[in-house]
């Protein structure tokens, strides 16, 4: 399985303080069947680089290499999508089109639907992160709809299809997993205890509600299409 989306750098933003963790997420990864991990910092403003990131790549593969950790990390980022445009398009996943996009919480922004056509006209694949985390796609999972036009995708978390985050939440992800909305399913992992990089729970819940292929497609297919920089396939 491949996570495309996971706050295992440390020192970035609010995932691990320090290389010892950021190691231990990653053995907790390869235990639970994780091969490869896309490295997701915060991105709210400019006091990051892309090239900031690949450093922290390079160096925490070095030190999994030395521990002989069979996982392999990419470069990403989590992008806010209050962030200046052209900013914000310089955070590609591991060099291809795809960028992954972080709603607010609290709300649905009015001008989502046009910033993601944007990034559509520049030829960038926006991955929505999480949405059903939030608050107004939560109430009303409908919501989410008229912004999934083609190449624009959806990542939903794995502890929100296991009931980690409530009920409210499994039930949008359900929902949206139901509709065929989904494309991704992701860690959002942040540490070695609370928020850790697991997959293969949420992935028997999906096989067991809804059949292997979806699963494989969710866990393995669809990221590995995202790290090819290739069509993702969509139901």
């Amino acid at each position: 399985m491949i996570d495309t989306h996971c706050h295992i750098l440390p020192n970035l933003d609010d995932g691990p303080t320090d290389d010892k963790e950021s190691v231990e997420m990653a053995s907790i990864a390869a235990s639970d069947g994780i091969t490869g991990i896309i490295a997701t910092p915060h991105i709210y403003d400019n006091r990051l680089s892309m090239d900031d990131i690949a450093a922290g790549v390079d160096r925490l593969n070095r030190l999994l290499s030395a521990q002989n950790i069979p996982v392999e990390v990419y470069p990403g980022a989590e992008v806010a999508i209050g962030l200046d445009p052209h900013a914000l398009c310089k955070f590609t996943i591991s060099g291809t089109s795809y960028i992954l996009i972080e709603f607010p919480h609290d709300h649905l922004p009015s001008y989502a639907g046009q910033l993601l056509q944007w990034l559509l006209t520049r030829g960038l694949k926006p991955i929505i992160a999480h949405p059903e985390r939030n608050y107004s796609v939560m109430r009303s999972p409908e919501a989410l709809l008229p912004l999934l036009t083609k190449n624009v995708y959806v990542q939903i978390t794995a502890g929100s299809i296991t009931g980690d985050f409530g009920r409210d939440i499994a039930y949008c992800a359900n929902f949206l997993l139901d509709s065929g909305k989904v494309d991704l399913i992701a860690s959002d992992a942040h540490s070695r205890s609370t928020r850790r990089p697991l997959l293969s729970p949420a992935a028997k819940t999906v096989r067991d509600r809804l059949g292997n292929a979806v699963s494989e497609r969710l866990v393995r297919k669809n990221p590995e299409s995202v790290l090819a920089g290739m069509e993702i396939h969509v139901d």
